[in-house]
């Protein structure tokens, strides 16, 4: 989403995406050298990204012109891709086998909380802010209608050529080998780059190499729980359709 917004916002021009770190492109709002960049940055409209849970942020938002885009995933995914990134990255705890792993995630112990309060906190305030959500899945399986969606909330058409441009640039392959994108510019204290690859695959369904059958039905039946009041849907693997994830 970094980079779809950073492209939209330069009509499809690579340059800025393949010359500045998207950290200072679109940098974290939780992190220490957020506010000197902002400083340094007087541009507008300005970049943030964040994962702060919605009651940490959220207030403040509402009474702001800030629009916010949204970004989900589903959850299976979501756990086995921060677990490999625990694996390499030096300023989290360890994260132990994954099993532990996995408690962890559902018990809401990990970095930032509980995935099910993040995606229910943001999604059920989306009438009280200017807020258009989009997920993983939606931009992998048609990154043509998401770049759509996201240009038209941002309030910045693009005619055909630049939308062409700026799916070109958004693929997990170009991505994956751009420097200003991919972490490896990260040092070695921070990101331990033998351990893994920040760009891993990409892909939706692969928690299905990862969960055991045990497992998967554990999962499922805590997270069923845990969104019986919420009428979200996910994609489980590309090959499948949407489904409810309260499903039995």
């Amino acid at each position: 989403m970094q980079e779809i917004v950073t492209l939209i916002s330069n009509r499809g021009d690579p340059h800025l995406s393949q010359t500045v770190p998207n950290w200072t492109r679109a940098p974290w709002l939780e992190h220490h050298y957020h506010a000197e960049l902002l400083k340094a940055s007087p541009s507008r409209p300005r970049v943030l990204t964040t994962h702060l849970p919605h009651h940490l942020l959220g207030p403040a938002l509402q009474a702001s012109k800030a629009r916010v885009i949204y970004v989900s995933r589903n959850p299976k995914d979501v756990l086995v891709s921060f677990y490999h990134f625990h694996n390499m990255a030096n300023f989290l705890p360890e994260a132990g086998s994954f099993q532990e792993f996995l408690d962890q995630f559902l018990e809401g112990k990990l970095h930032y909380g509980s995935w099910f309060e993040h995606i229910k906190g943001w999604t059920s305030q989306a009438a009280a802010l200017n807020l258009l959500h989009v997920t993983y899945e939606e931009m992998s399986l048609d990154i043509h209608e998401t770049m759509n969606r996201v240009s038209s909330f941002l309030q910045r058409p693009l005619l055909e050529d630049e939308l062409n441009n700026c799916v070109k640039h958004c693929s997990f392959s170009s991505m994956k080998d751009n420097k200003m994108i991919n972490y490896t510019l990260v040092p070695g204290e921070i990101l331990d780059h033998s351990k893994g690859s920040f760009m891993r695959k990409g892909q939706i369904g692969d928690w299905k190499n990862m969960f055991t059958k045990e497992q998967n039905q554990h999962f499922d039946d805590v997270s069923n729980s845990k969104m019986q009041d919420c009428s979200l849907k996910f994609v489980w693997g590309e090959e499948e359709k949407e489904e409810p994830h309260t499903e039995d």
